[in-house]
Formats: structure tokens, sequence, C-alpha cells
């Protein structure tokens, strides 16, 4: 007997008892999708030439027309605040988006879309969402996980000619219904049931399913023609235990019999359609399942798969968004906006938080691009595209949130002058949806990280479920040495493998340096706790975070050598430094928490040199911001998806930021003489350029205001009104209210 059989026979029985079990439907999540640049950093040998091969994003010329011009001219059609106010957006841009094929990005032109690719996708929806999320939504949802993507993939000829052509002009506007009361997070185990029989229709004889389903939470469920439905395929035909045959995806035209669409949801008041889809004996015939009969009880593994791509693109853009245009408010109000006779962007408390934003920036839209070039490869990246979801959507709700503080009172009146108010609103619906961060960071980022990414999990898992000994004897050896080259690296030294740009190789030796010490953490973590790890999710999801924040350390690299940009220097070593610091601090905090009194003692070794990479020193902070607050371009470069709106205060501040531009340093000088006049008028007439300096304080001014509710006074009760206006007897009334 060889040495590998007898080394997986003696491991197979423990080795079968320390594997977490695993279902069908978790199996095809797991083997879901690709492994890319992530599939090293967790195996602890980051390869830098395979990272910048990945070559830069690019676009057609036909795409980036489409930039320049159909996008820009929607974007000047959108009012952030009055499409909120309405609660959907006007007739104009829904009859606009169906014109230019804005539901078609993702289909090709030979059905009649536009053919773009993922980056280019990705760039339509960031533009977009900078001025307004509803529409954002709108447009990114037929692009995203939905009909149009399942029919490229898995469609039947007939499917695809039939719909794809109507889905691409906008005369068919599609949902997807997989969400379930009792089915959220745990999506795979949705109670909707599809019974296998047969109807006469018209005369013939049709197979089919009668599916009574239950939906909630599907975004365009209420204009929409078109139903994506998900739903459990039983055959009662069949011996017990062998009935269920799986998760199958349908499609569905509305109206169907049976089929009602619910009263529309309002996911925090957001103007974008959302509703549930409920159904009681509703025919499904086999041609409406997408792929026909032969893809009846696949649908798990075909939502995995495009969810692969599409999670990687849609609401990381909305998050990349959210970034930006906290990023360029921040920065923008911080210059116009004085007090204690200095811009607030000066004040180091305000700087601070600008040129955090501004590293996190950096980081988080490096990883979003470098993934959309991924894509565009050809890969289907499932890990990284859940890295990116969770980053991406979390940095934008901080941005926001940081945003908020910064403008203070006038963050906090409703209006449209509001600058943030109505992103902070919407920015939890980003964090909830296609998969809650809390889940994603635990179960799928490490969880499905430790089997696909980690060189030997997935081939021990597969031996143990085939009953191999050789096989896993083959991989438990490998799995042997690695640990022991990763305990080497981690101790002495980790090389950097590949070129990487020389003003950043100090931080590319702390990338891989971090990276076998990870690899080393989460092989302890698991041959600790084996199956047990899979339930405790505070060290999971601390081991999901780390992993997310090499990945975006690493991106930042790939984004440098891409841009080739002295200028963004400083701000790419400190995006890497808050990624790499955020890493360390994540695995001392794990370490402290391992139920194992022998690796809490091994920590400070193993983690040596790990204490002292602090991200970002306040002198740092201060010169990026002055920076930023300075150098126009700066902003450009991290801020290129701002758009200009309709009208409100961002197209306020916008040219508030244009006209002082105009006036160079004469600004200061302008500002302090309207504090002593209060004059506009006779504050310009003193100004080298009167007219510029009139149209300077006039926006300035705009950027400042608030707005104020002028029917207010006609809607107080006789009640308040009184209490509103005192009156000569108004102490006796006071007296009567207490």
């Amino acid at each position: 007997m060889g040495f590998h059989r007898l080394l997986g026979r003696l491991a197979m029985t423990p080795f079968s008892k320390a594997l977490p079990a695993m279902g069908d439907t978790e199996r095809a999540a797991l083997e879901a999708g690709t492994v890319g640049f992530e599939g090293q950093l967790f195996a602890g040998r980051p390869d830098f030439d395979a990272l910048i091969a990945r070559g830069p994003n690019r676009l057609t010329d036909e795409e980036r027309r489409f930039l320049d011009n159909e996008v820009t001219t929607l974007i000047g059609m959108l009012d952030d605040h009055a499409i909120d106010e309405a609660g959907d957006l006007p007739r104009d841009v829904w009859a606009y988006l169906r014109e230019h094929r804005f539901f078609g990005m993702i289909i090709p032109k030979e059905y009649g879309g536009l053919g773009f690719g993922h980056y280019a996708h990705a760039e339509v929806v960031t533009r977009i969402a900078t001025v307004n999320t509803a529409c954002a939504v709108t447009v990114m949802v037929p692009n995203s996980l939905g009909p149009a993507e399942l029919l490229l993939r898995y469609g039947t000829p007939a499917q695809q000619q039939h719909y794809l052509p109507r889905l691409a002009d906008g005369r068919e506007l599609p949902c997807f219904g997989l969400t379930s009361p009792h089915a959220g997070s745990d999506a795979a185990a949705i109670p909707d049931r599809g019974v296998l029989t047969e109807r006469i229709i018209d005369g013939k004889t049709v197979r089919g399913f009668s599916v009574r389903f239950d939906k909630r939470y599907i975004t365009l469920a209420p204009v929409a023609s078109v139903v994506g439905l998900a739903f459990q395929a039983i055959d009662p035909t069949r011996r017990e235990g062998e009935q269920e045959l799986g998760i199958t995806c349908a499609l569905l035209p509305v109206p169907t019999p049976g089929m009602e669409i619910g009263h529309r949801h309002h996911p925090m008041d957001s103007a974008f359609m959302n509703g549930p889809i409920r159904g009681q004996d509703v025919f499904v015939p086999m041609d409406w399942v997408i792929g026909g009969e032969e893809r009846v009880g696949q649908g798990w593994r075909m939502l995995m798969e495009c969810l692969a791509a599409g999670r990687a693109i849609s609401l990381p853009a909305l998050g990349a968004a959210m970034q930006q245009t906290a990023l360029f408010v921040v920065n923008g109000y911080g210059q116009v906006r004085e007090q204690f006779g200095l811009p607030i962007g000066r004040f180091h408390a305000i700087a601070g938080i600008t040129a955090q934003m501004a590293a996190r920036l950096y980081a988080t839209d490096a990883a979003r691009r470098y993934t959309a070039a991924a894509l565009d490869a050809g890969e289907q990246p499932s890990v990284a595209s859940a890295i990116l979801k969770v980053q991406l959507t979390e940095a934008g709700r901080r941005a926001v949130n940081e945003g908020m503080d910064v403008l203070g009172g006038k963050g906090i009146i409703s209006g449209p002058r509001n600058l943030l108010g109505v992103a902070y609103r919407h920015a939890p619906i980003a964090i909830t949806v296609e998969g809650a961060n809390l889940l994603s960071r635990a179960l799928i980022i490490f969880g499905q990280g430790a089997t696909r990414c980690h060189p030997f999990v997935l081939e021990e898992m597969s031996a143990v479920h085939a009953n191999d000994p050789e096989r896993l004897g083959r991989a438990l050896s490998g799995h042997v040495g690695h640990v022991m080259r990763n305990l080497w690296r981690s101790l002495a030294h980790a090389p950097v493998v590949g070129q990487v740009p020389d003003d950043l190789r100090a931080e590319a030796k702390l990338i891989a340096s971090l990276s076998a010490r990870y690899a080393l953490t989460a092989d302890l973590a698991m041959g600790l706790l084996g199956g047990k790890l899979k339930r405790m999710e505070l060290l999971s999801a601390r081991l999901g975070d780390v992993l997310a924040a090499l990945y975006l350390a690493a991106a930042c690299v790939w984004r440098y050598q891409m841009e080739k940009d002295p200028a963004m220097r400083p701000v790419a070593r400190a995006a890497i430094r808050l990624q790499l610091h955020e890493a360390a601090t994540l695995l001392h905090d794990l370490y402290a928490n391992l139920p194992s009194r022998f690796l809490r003692v091994m920590a400070p070794i193993l983690l040596h040199g790990t204490g002292h990479l602090a991200p970002l020193r306040d002198k740092e902070s201060i010169a990026l911001a002055d920076a930023l607050r300075t150098q126009p371009e700066l902003v450009r470069r991290l801020c290129p998806d701002v758009s200009r709106p309709k009208r409100g205060g961002l197209l306020d501040l916008m040219g508030a930021l244009e006209a002082a531009r105009a006036l160079g340093d004469e600004v200061p000088a302008l500002n302090k003489a309207l504090r002593r006049s209060g004059s506009l008028e006779e504050v310009a007439r003193g100004a080298r350029d009167p007219e510029a300096a009139l149209t300077y304080l006039r926006a300035a001014e705009q950027v400042i205001a608030v707005d104020e509710d002028q029917g207010a006074s006609d809607t107080f009760s006789p009640f308040s009104r009184s209490l509103a206006r005192p009156s000569s007897d108004a102490a006796p009334r006071a007296a009567q209210l207490a």
C-alpha cells in the first residue's frame, strides 16, 4: 500500500466527521464561478506579474460615445429631489430609457441590444447613480441578475429569439422573483413549490408545473411585463425522497392566470419600483422553463453562476457612486462653507475625514475596476464579486455618513438643496440586497473562499465525498507542505513575486507578508475548528474581511501601474496602508478570540511586525486633504463619474466651485468682505472682476442656503398656531396647559 493511500485511509474517518456537511445547493454555490488573484492571496503566494497582466479597463468607441452622449443627456433629465417626491421617474425618462436601449446593455447586438462589456455597463450605472439612485436601479436590474442574463446563458433558441429583442428595446420590462417571506438570506430554501402535472390547452396535452408562490422585495415588479420566477420543482410520481427535482427558473408573461402583482413596497421610500408577487395554481408550461425541460432542477446553479458576474457590477457601482459623490461634496462644501474665518475643509477634523474618504475610494474603486477587467477577460470571479458587493456598499454607506457629519445642519434639512439626504436614506438598501453583508462576509467571502480559493481544501472535500483514500492522501500531503511554506514565509521572509511599481515596492512587500500570515491563519483556524468554523460567524467574518482588505490593497498596485500618474502616489500609498492596517488589526482580533490558548500565545510571534501599520499619520492626512482642496484635477481623477444633474444642491455646488476657480485667490477676501457687508452686490463691486465675483457670491449663497417649506404655515393646527404666535394672554394659557 502506497504512502498516499495509507495516509488517506487513516484520515478518512476523522475528516468525514470534521468537514461540514454539504448539500447539492451548497455545492452548486461553491463550484460556481472562477478563481482569480484572490486565490493567490488566499494561498499566501500573490504573483504581481499575474496581477498586472490583467491590463487596463477598455471602452470601445461605441461605449465611450454612449457615455458621452446618451448617458450625459439622461443625467441632464434627472432632478433627484423631484423624482424622490414624485415616487417615480418622469414619463420622458422612461421613454428615453427604452428608446436608447438602456435596458439592453448586456444583450448582444444580434438581438437588438447594445452588446456592452462589463466595464461599460458598470460605468453607465455609476454615472447615473451619482445623480439619482432610483434611475440607476431601474437601469441596472434588467442588466444584472435576471431574465436577460439567464436567457443568454441557458435559454432555448426559441426563448432567446422571442424575449431578447423585446427586452433589448424595452417592449418587455423584466423582474426576477427569488426572495420569499420565509426564505431571505437562505434563498436556496424557498418554500415556493411547482408540482409536475399536465393540462389540456387548445386541445393538446401540455406538461408543466402547477406553482404556488409568494415573493417579496422584487424590484421592478409593479411595472414588469415578464416575471422571472424561481421555485422548487416537485415530481409526485417519483419515490418518496426523490420527488424534489431542485430549484427551477421560469419566465411568466404578465398577466398569467393565477399570478398577482401585489401593492408596491417602498424601500426607504425610494422612487424605484419594488413590490411582491404571488400566485396560486399558476400553470407554467415546460416551454416557459428557462432552458426547457432539460434545465429543470438546475436553477440554483444557474443563478449562482450568473450572480458571480452581476454581483460584481450593479451594487458596487452604486457604492462607488455614493463614495464619489460624498467625497466631491465634502471636499467642495469644505471650500465654500466658512466658519471662524476659515473654509471648514482646512480644519483638521474635517481634513482627516476627507483624506480617509479619498484613500478608501481609491482602494474600493481600484478593486471594482480590476474585477471588471477580469469579467471582460471572461472570468466569473464569485468570491471577488462578493468582496466587491460588501466592501463597496459598506464604503458607500460610511462615506455618506461621514459626509452628513461634515454638512451638519445643511445635511438634515430636506429639500432640493440637500446634498446627501436622499443617498443617506438609500444606503441601507444596497447593504441588504443580493446577499446581506452580514451573511456575505462569513459564508460567501470566507466560506466559499476557503473551498474555492484554497489550493487543497476543495480537493480534500471531494476526495472524502468520493471515499477515495489515494486522492485524499495526495491532497493532504500537498496541504501539509503548503502550511509549512506559509509558516516559513510568516516567520522569516515572504518574497515579492513579480514586478511592481518602484513607488509601491514597500507596500507590495507588506501585501506579500500579510498574505502569507493570512493563509497560515486560515489553515490553523480550519484545522483547529473544522466544520465548527462554519457556525462561528464572528471568526469567519474576520477571515473574510482580511481577504477583502488584501484584495483591495493589491488592486491599488494594479491601478497605480495602469494609470501611471505620479500625482496619485500619495493617495495610492494611503489607500494600501489603510487596507493593510485593517487586515492586521483583524488578524490580531482573530487570534485573541480563537478557542486555543496555544495559538493566542503564538500570535505575537506569527504576527510580528504588523502592529505598526498605521494607515495615515495626522500630517499625511492633512497634506492629502490640502492636495484635494487645491488640486481640482486630483478630485476629478478620484471622482470621474460625478455628473451634472438637471437641478438641485449638487448642481449649485458645481456652479460655486467653477465660479471660485475663475476668481482664483480672491475668493477668501470676498468671503471676508461679505461677512462684514452682507450685500452681495456691494462686495462684488470691489472685486477685480465684479461680474465674476457676483456670480460666485450668488452661487456660494445657494450652496449654504437650506430649503424652507413655503406652505408649512398653512398646515398648522389652530392649537399649534396659537403656540407659535404668542398673544397677550399667553401667560394664562401657558398656566392652563401646565
